[in-house]
């Protein structure tokens, strides 16, 4: 039953998401302030405006999914025993929304993104509007068309290339009209563990998605010991990035702080090989492992097995992300 139009929603595009975008956001324009151009009233235009654009992209997404008719095989295949996760979509399964205003809304939030787009495109230039109209067509073909890339092994790589290049280029172009190198080594591990929450995802998801005919990159992958090396390249690579960036001195010494989440990195791939191999491990979180909202919702919906390791992927990012800014706040102001 809805109590507010607006937290209906926002609580149906998936919020708790918000990290994989208002995270690299936040640190392009930690890393665009000490710029002389810099400007708080583009860099807050940028910070709205992706994260209306990413609330919309996930509706657009369960939209997609939804006329597709993915919810309803999931629900039958958890019937006859393949795991699948089955809160997606529940608000148009329950009757809560309709599938056309589904749309609306979505269309919505991508509308109140766009209009931030054109203050900051009206600023900053034609390279902002670039980048905008790439990441919406990125966005939009995920799931839907012409493209439907998560439907052919590609989600990971679009999610990464939004989430991180792209996203980070855009929002730092916003907040100070330029370009810099050391983003490119920042950006690239951002980007990384940003596809690394969805490939997650279609790691735990195998068994439906393969059922479905749903061509993840898990699914296409198909074998365990593949699954598990892609894992270890999406967790891991993003630490010897920033080692190549502190070797080659693009990046000062002290980004070697990021290497304090190595073992909340190391923990998940455990998670993730575990599950692999069907070692049913209860877990229970704990605060080293960030945080983990309506646990006991979770709990009662039985789909801990799914969210304990989602969680773990997307505090990843977080503690990441926010070392990286620890450091660039201590570099600036020591």
């Amino acid at each position: 039953m809805r109590t507010n139009f607006f937290s209906f929603w926002i609580e149906n595009a998936r919020w708790v998401a918000l990290p994989q975008s208002g995270l690299p956001a936040l640190l392009s324009i930690c890393l665009a302030s000490s710029s002389p151009n810099f400007s708080w009233y583009m860099a807050i235009c940028a910070l709205f405006g992706v994260m209306f654009g990413h609330l919309g992209i996930n509706l657009w997404d369960d939209y997609f999914d939804y006329k597709k008719s993915d919810q309803i095989v999931r629900d039958r295949l958890n019937s006859k025993g393949i795991r699948a996760r089955m809160d997606k979509c529940h608000y148009i399964m329950s009757g809560g929304a309709t599938v056309k205003e589904l749309g609306w809304v979505a269309s919505l939030f991508c509308i109140i993104a766009l209009i931030f787009g054109g203050i900051i495109f009206m600023e900053r230039g034609y390279m902002i509007l670039v980048i905008a109209l790439i990441t919406a067509f990125l966005g939009i073909s995920y799931s839907g068309f012409p493209f439907r890339f998560s439907y052919h092994g590609l989600g990971e790589v679009v999610i990464g290339v939004v989430f991180g290049p792209l996203l980070m280029m855009g929002v730092y172009i916003a907040s100070c009209g330029s370009f810099s190198m050391p983003l490119v080594f920042i950006s690239l591990p951002i980007g990384l563990l940003v596809a690394n929450i969805v490939y997650t995802h279609a790691v735990i998801d195998f068994e439906a998605d393969n059922a479905m005919n749903k061509k993840t990159l898990a699914v296409i992958l198909k074998r365990k010991n593949s699954m598990t090396f892609v894992s270890f390249l999406l967790i891991f690579s993003p630490f010897l990035i920033i080692l190549a960036g502190v070797i080659t001195t693009i990046l000062p010494i002290l980004y070697l702080f990021t290497f304090l989440a190595l073992f909340h990195a190391i923990y998940l791939f455990k998670l993730i090989v575990d599950f692999q191999n069907n070692k049913e491990i209860v877990i229970l979180p704990r605060k080293w492992m960030g945080p983990m909202e309506k646990w006991k919702a979770i709990t009662e919906a039985g789909i801990e097995w799914f969210m304990i390791r989602w969680y773990m992927s997307r505090n990843l990012l977080i503690l990441f992300s926010l070392l990286i800014i620890f450091v660039f706040l201590t570099l600036r102001f020591l």
